[in-house]
């Protein structure tokens, strides 16, 4: 009996370029893959299909946490500039000592 070998024509999902992150769009291409893929005798399990989209929500809404805070750093540090400039700009009040 002879095995004919099965040779693999499809493309890969997902090849990164320079170090780009995966994102959600991403993360779905993989999962539909992965789902188109199995083997329908040995399907894939569903607590670890949740466990994998429950960690992609977290890692989006950390991402998201992180763009948010960066944008109230840099508001917060344009604050602190204008402040000092408007500090710098004011002439120095004398004070007067009542005793």
């Amino acid at each position: 009996m002879s095995v004919n070998s099965i040779a693999n024509n499809n493309p890969p999902v997902f090849q990164p370029k320079g170090g780009k992150q995966m994102d959600q769009s991403d993360f779905m291409r993989l999962m539909t893959a992965q789902l188109s893929q199995q083997d329908p005798f040995n399907p894939v399990d569903n607590q670890q299909m949740v466990a994998q989209m429950a960690q992609f929500s977290s890692l989006a809404g950390i991402s998201e946490t992180n763009t948010v805070l960066a944008k109230i750093s840099e508001q917060l540090t344009a604050q602190t500039q204008l402040l000092k400039d408007i500090k710098a700009s004011q002439p120095s009040i004398p004070t007067t000592q009542e005793g």
